[in-house]
């Protein structure tokens, strides 16, 4: 019976991975505050490298639905279509190097001191507010750049500070990423996009660093039950991505991310107002 209830929550982590990887609304702040409701009868370490590994099951769902635009010896493409393809990932390549630097340097620290529901909390508003604003700045501005085969280096270098911010937790990396594309000049969907692509290299890089820090520091090896989590967030991390995806790209073809911005804002309003309510209703500590 265990087995099977942890079996329901990974189902219930995948779900919250799948969706919230690729909206701007934060997944790992999700994850967060999903674990304070649902928790995974797992260890510590466990947790932590679970909320970021299965991740790769969400990004597996880009290189799905995006192979055939990514692939520069697809027979089928032009040279001109090719080298198209090879300059995207050069592009993909230098906007992930700052956050690859930060990560690595940065990754325990942030952890230790962000890694929690307050500032969960105020990054989902503070980012709910820059959205509804960059929106409001862009409403009579058109593109300049409305393909992932148009990002300069330059640009590309630029939305990958962007993409640092994201290091702390409730920021979204989909949402800093789309963010600051779109105030370098790019459309919605070509930010959205580029966006998805950023995500391939970096979930992969962080996922790696993460499982290798578990592996050092376990005390005791993954046990049956943690395995079975694993997989099956994984693959309903995938299966659900691949709708997500689909659901975005379609929906900023004819809508703004103003309602993004405001979701972001009433969760974070709703996660302070949980925490002061738990804090009030909390018996006062007895008297020595």
């Amino acid at each position: 019976m265990t087995g099977f209830l942890e079996a329901i929550k990974a189902v219930l982590f995948g779900i919250v991975e799948g969706i919230t990887e690729w909206l701007p609304i934060s997944s790992t702040g999700h994850l967060i505050l999903l674990d304070k409701f649902v928790t995974l009868n797992v260890s510590d370490q466990f947790k932590e490298m679970f909320n970021v590994v299965i991740q790769l099951g969400a990004i597996l769902a880009v290189v799905v639905l995006y192979f055939k635009k990514l692939n520069p010896f697809d027979k089928g493409k032009t040279e001109k279509y090719k080298t198209a393809t090879w300059h995207l990932w050069l592009t993909v390549i230098i906007a992930v190097l700052p956050s690859a630097v930060i990560g690595l340097l940065l990754d325990d620290w942030f952890d230790a001191h962000f890694y929690n529901p307050p500032t969960v909390a105020a990054m989902l508003i503070i980012y709910g507010v820059a959205f509804i604003l960059l929106e409001r700045r862009q409403a009579n501005k058109t593109p300049t750049i409305k393909s992932t085969y148009s990002v300069s280096m330059k640009t590309a270098a630029l939305i990958g500070c962007f993409q640092v911010l994201a290091i702390i937790p409730g920021t979204s990396r989909s949402g800093a990423t789309i963010l600051g594309a779109m105030l370098l000049g790019m459309s919605r969907t070509s930010a959205a996009e580029f966006s998805f692509f950023l995500a391939i290299p970096t979930m992969f890089g962080a996922s790696a660093l993460k499982l290798v820090k578990y592996i050092v520091k376990a005390e005791a090896a993954m046990t049956g039950t943690e395995f079975m989590v694993l997989i099956i967030g994984f693959v309903v991390a995938f299966a659900v991505s691949l709708v997500a995806i689909r659901f975005l790209m379609d929906f900023v073809k004819r809508n703004t991310f103003t309602s993004f911005g405001y979701y972001r804002i009433v969760l974070g309003a709703l996660v302070i107002l949980y925490f002061i309510i738990k804090t009030v209703a909390a018996p006062a500590a007895p008297v020595a």
